[in-house]
């Protein structure tokens, strides 16, 4: 992995990494036959509404919801089918969490259109009530499968799946939360079960892949991109691995600044693609795949955009 000072300078990384077929995408499809689906995405945002202050510090003039928004803008200006996605962690970081719980953090993320989020521990930081109440602000779906709600503030607030229609694509999302045990005191999830991520997300899987139809399944995961082997904990690394049907891990928690995509084998041997963009919206994930009936589907260029500018104008 690059040093972070090196991925920051970099605004586009290309990936060829494929999912289904035995061959990329292009040479004998035509380009009428392709159909492009653009996934932008964030991570452990940590109600960084602002950019960086201009203070020399390594993250001078990065981040900030206006300049993530004016690039959001522009690509949905380039792109016909566009999907925003977050993993989680919306919550916690600055004042804005501490003076007004969360309110301009979600008319923030609804201003710019998100289509679905996760929850990571932080959000739970208010207490599940906060969260519950702050989702009035909201116009995109929480999306869970392994977090039980029911007797909680949550339990008509949040969705298992969601299925987003893009053109002629059926994209499925689905999110996976982390374990509060020990993470998050008792009395802020309250009434919350965690349930088994992985045979949870494969449950939904299937359902989304075989009985749905849909051509491609995301899960947004607030499990970590991968641990120690000391630490015992199910990781997006692990979980891809004991996965059936998804194509994509969309991930948070531990921050981690992936140079690219990582390519990884679900326990039928078939792809699955890793990936998560730090913290702090200093990144704007872009993932561009492109289907066709002849060639599958196929990732074919993976981005990493710099959120705002370390020197003023």
């Amino acid at each position: 992995m690059q040093s972070r000072r090196k991925f920051l300078q970099q605004t586009s990384l290309a990936a060829a990494a494929l999912i289904t077929s035995n061959s990329l995408l292009g040479e004998t499809t035509g380009a009428a036959d392709i159909t492009r689906l653009t996934i932008l995405h964030t991570n452990d945002v940590h109600s960084r509404l602002d950019p960086f202050p201009m203070d020399g510090g390594k993250n001078q003039g990065l981040g900030g919801v206006a300049a993530r928004a004016d690039l959001i803008k522009k690509i949905r200006s380039e792109e016909q089918h566009v999907l925003l996605l977050d993993a989680g962690d919306i919550f916690q970081g600055t004042p804005y969490f501490n003076l007004y719980k969360g309110e301009p953090e979600m008319k923030a993320m609804a201003a710019m259109n998100y289509d679905a989020v996760t929850m990571g521990n932080h959000d739970f930081d208010g207490g599940l009530e906060n969260f519950a109440t702050q989702l009035q602000f909201a116009n995109f779906p929480v999306l869970l499968c392994n977090y039980d709600f029911r007797g909680t503030p949550m339990e008509s607030k949040y969705e298992p799946y969601k299925i987003f229609n893009k053109g002629k694509l059926k994209i499925g999302v689905t999110g996976l939360g982390i374990e509060m045990k020990g993470l998050v005191p008792d009395a802020l999830y309250g009434n919350t079960k965690y349930l088994d991520p992985v045979a949870n997300l494969n449950r939904t899987a299937a359902m989304l892949k075989k009985e749905k139809s849909c051509d491609l399944v995301i899960c947004l995961s607030h499990l970590g991109y991968k641990y120690g082997p000391a630490e015992n904990k199910i990781s997006d690394v692990l979980l891809a691995k004991e996965t059936e049907y998804v194509d994509l891990i969309i991930g948070g928690h531990t921050h981690t600044f992936l140079d690219a995509p990582v390519l990884a084998k679900n326990k039928n041997g078939a792809d699955i693609l890793i990936n998560q963009v730090g913290w702090a919206g200093i990144i704007l994930g872009r993932l561009d795949f492109e289907f066709s009936k002849l060639k599958g589907k196929n990732l074919s260029t993976a981005h990493t955009l710099v959120v705002g500018k370390r020197e003023a104008e």
